[in-house]
């Protein structure tokens, strides 16, 4: 398997020392440079050029929003994760659309951490499940306010949920569920009483069965077909 090579951009050192500590433990992940600013981020992607660029949003000089923007313009193949406090949807979204392929908040655990990197190196996108619950609750708010007739804003309407099962096998389902409710896959397996590998398999077993790439894309599929209840 072919190493992936990490730059990560962050101007807290202490913050940085232990994002580094936990990629280190990946036998496949190199860290090959280190940065604090948004300018630096660019001079290392062009002297490195690596797989992955982990970016810090709040940074002095030049922050990670203009940071990816222009990094992305430069190098439209560049593939950055986005470190952030907020989880405010309209936020995730004018992030992401500047180019960032991955948006984690800095209370991850390391396997969160990890599995963005594991995704986003493979062309994936990667958004940390408390985020990918916002953005699905405004997707739902927004599809029955036009579904109703009058726009947004309107009361959400009943919808009755229809479990997947010509698809997905039962546990799969619950996982299914577990993800549209923004659990990670440490806290799905403590609620389903399985391990976190076995978690890992049913997420796998789900993108492949339901055709998607990542875990944002399974839940907004589960929505439209509504599989799910967003609560």
């Amino acid at each position: 398997m072919e190493t992936t090579k990490i730059v990560i951009i962050d101007d807290h050192q202490l913050f940085r020392e232990g994002v580094k500590r936990i990629l280190d433990f990946e036998t496949n992940f190199n860290v090959i440079a280190e940065g604090d600013d948004g300018i630096e981020a660019l001079d290392l992607m062009e002297k490195y050029m690596p797989d992955v660029v982990i970016m810090d949003i709040n940074m002095p000089q030049m922050n990670g929003v203009e940071a990816t923007q222009k990094l992305v313009e430069a190098y439209p193949e560049a593939k950055v994760i986005v470190l952030s406090i907020h989880d405010d949807e309209n936020y995730v979204t004018h992030v992401l659309k500047t180019g960032a392929r991955g948006y984690l908040l800095k209370d991850m655990d390391a396997d969160a951490l990890v599995d963005a990197v594991k995704v986003v190196a493979e062309g994936g996108s990667y958004l940390h499940p408390k985020v990918t619950h916002n953005l699905v609750k405004e997707y739902r708010r927004l599809s029955e306010g036009i579904a109703s007739g009058g726009g947004v804003g309107l009361a959400y309407k009943q919808v009755e949920i229809r479990r997947p099962l010509h698809l997905l096998t039962r546990r799969e389902c619950e996982v299914l569920q577990l993800l549209a409710d923004g659990q990670s896959n440490k806290t799905i397996g403590e609620t389903l009483y399985i391990s976190e590998k076995t978690v890992k398999n049913h997420v796998s077993n789900i993108l492949q069965k339901m055709n998607v790439n990542d875990r944002t894309q399974a839940v907004i599929v589960a929505i439209k077909n509504g599989w799910v209840e967003v609560k």
